[in-house]
């Protein structure tokens, strides 16, 4: 069957993925080196720094994949004859309730295109060249591009995703004039050359009487725009809200979460390596940042207060939240550097811990009724679309609701909860760099945004519940299970006591809230590994 060989084919990407994972793990060997390993000429390059990252990306790659790897939902039985013939009958069970639901267990293409995306993530982060940059951030966005128009049979999926390609051809319009720019002036593509030419170009008896510093600096502004337009960072914001809110919410988690980590953390060693010069107007590159992190912070918190979508809001939540990545990449200190690190793994824990949790909440969902969303557009593809439908979720189910609640409470900052120290660590180093407005205004937007962070919580937990058991559902999957257990059909009942999350999902969901709630019992291993990280990177 297609469902049979899209599970098979997300398996064996989950698989190569781990193996890539361990190597990456093993490999950690490389931070003995100071200056790490060129490879492909000078192509690309790797240091104790990239090789992190890839394994931090390909550690949320294993998260996400889980989502069409397994069964979501499986029907536990008390009276079973033979545990194996059970074992093999629950597995059709679970199909014939999902039958004709969601496309995710349909799309062949589905592991091989998130294999491009991942592999065009990995090679950004590494490229030490202007001819690798645009090479593997064009792999990353078509192969976001495919992903979103990939569901055949969704009109809103497609028109997103044109929307997506159409933007996205335009941001790497600015990036290819960003890198032309800079060969022409320089005539070198690798960025060790262009490193080299803005420190001698920063000094004051310049060397480079021949070379205005004003060509580098203007060249890598034009970059930053194109950068800026593909992480939706405020004011290239426009598209991502209506994209994320099209497209199914199990596209949404990947495209939400790996095209803006590979990017940071290019970005990131740019800045580092090319904020140390101002040019003859005073005017450095890297002020474009703080602007749209300031944008972002504005724009995120005040757009996200009149949306019901619960996607879209995601959406402005994100927006806000690159404010805070962007303030802590623009300040460029070694405190700076540490938090920027930090906040961007905690945030991209949590977002994926909200996605999967909004879909497993569909998953559960399914097996209700509710005459007021009944006819929803795309309700098999994204379940979950207003903040309306979580009303009295937690009398459904409280686990899910509790946790939800407390990744909520993480993205507002609330100690000790593990988004609280991400952003303590980005408005300390703010505050040490005499960045007072800019951390001012982003206090003021964390207080604001937990209106409509709160408002959901409200919804779960303190409106009665309009959902309904749907007894046509029980009934159907009863006829199914005769066909194995006729002489004892009388002793099987269905309900929802027997619908049950996948152990997969329950079990990431699980890990992830611990981490967002224990964070603060032993954060030594982690602050460790910023502190590690940082100080390599600046000796």
């Amino acid at each position: 069957m297609r469902r049979d060989l899209s599970i098979f084919f997300s398996r064996s990407l989950l698989t190569i993925i781990l193996k890539s994972f361990s190597l990456g793990f093993f490999s950690l060997k490389i931070s003995s080196l100071k200056k790490g390993i060129g490879l492909f000429g000078g192509l690309f390059h790797t240091t104790a720094l990239t090789n992190f990252f890839h394994i931090f990306i390909l550690f949320i790659c294993i998260i996400i994949l889980q989502l069409t790897s397994f069964f979501p939902m499986k029907i536990s039985l008390s009276i079973c004859g033979n545990f194996f013939n059970f074992f093999s009958n629950k597995l059709q069970f679970i199909i014939k309730l999902f039958d004709n639901k969601g496309e995710q267990y349909k799309i062949l293409e589905y592991p091989l295109i998130l294999l491009f995306i991942v592999t065009g993530a990995v090679f950004l982060i590494s490229s030490s060249d202007i001819v690798s940059i645009f090479l593997s951030i064009e792999l990353q966005s078509y192969g976001l591009y495919i992903l979103c128009t990939m569901y055949r049979n969704s009109e809103l999926s497609t028109s997103a995703g044109l929307t997506y390609f159409l933007l996205g051809g335009l941001s790497s319009c600015f990036i290819l004039l960003g890198t032309s720019l800079l060969y022409v002036n320089s005539g070198t593509t690798n960025l060790d050359g262009f490193y080299i030419i803005t420190n001698l170009s920063g000094l004051k008896d310049n060397l480079l009487f021949w070379y205005s510093t004003n060509y580098i600096n203007f060249s890598l502004l034009i970059m930053s725009v194109g950068f800026l337009f593909k992480i939706s960072a405020a004011p290239f914001h426009f598209w991502s809200p209506d994209v994320y809110d099209a497209i199914p919410t199990i596209v949404t988690t990947f495209v939400a979460n790996i095209a803006k980590l590979s990017i940071f953390i290019f970005l990131f060693e740019l800045v580092y390596y090319t904020s140390n010069y101002y040019s003859i107007f005073n005017f450095n590159w890297t002020i474009s940042l703080l602007f749209s992190s300031l944008l972002s912070l504005i724009i995120g918190t005040i757009l996200g207060l009149n949306q019901s979508r619960i996607k879209r809001l995601l959406a402005y939540s994100t927006i806000s939240h690159l404010g805070f990545i962007l303030l802590a990449l623009s300040i460029n200190s070694i405190e700076s550097i540490q938090a920027f690190i930090f906040y961007i793994m905690q945030y991209s824990l949590s977002n994926v811990n909200a996605f999967i949790i909004l879909i497993s909440m569909g998953y559960i969902l399914y097996t209700y009724n509710n005459d007021k969303f009944k006819n929803l557009v795309e309700k098999y593809n994204s379940p979950i679309q207003f903040t309306e439908q979580l009303k009295g979720y937690f009398f459904i189910n409280p686990y899910l609701a509790i946790s939800l609640s407390i990744t909520i409470y993480s993205f507002v900052g609330i100690p000790p909860l593990l988004g609280f120290f991400g952003k303590q660590m980005v408005l300390s180093a703010a505050l040490d760099n005499g960045y007072i407005f800019i951390t001012l205004v982003a206090i003021l937007t964390s207080v604001i945004s937990a209106a409509y962070y709160l408002n959901i919580v409200k919804e779960m937990f303190f409106n009665k519940s309009e959902y309904t058991l749907n007894t046509e559902l029980n009934n159907a999957i009863l006829n199914n299970i005769i066909q194995y257990y006729p002489k004892t059909i009388k002793n099987i009942k269905i309900g929802i006591n027997n619908m049950v999350l996948s152990n997969s999902l329950t079990l990431t969901i699980s890990i992830l809230t611990l981490i967002i709630i224990l964070f603060m019992i032993n954060p030594q291993e982690w602050l460790s590994v910023t502190n590690i990280l940082s100080t390599i990177l600046y000796n």
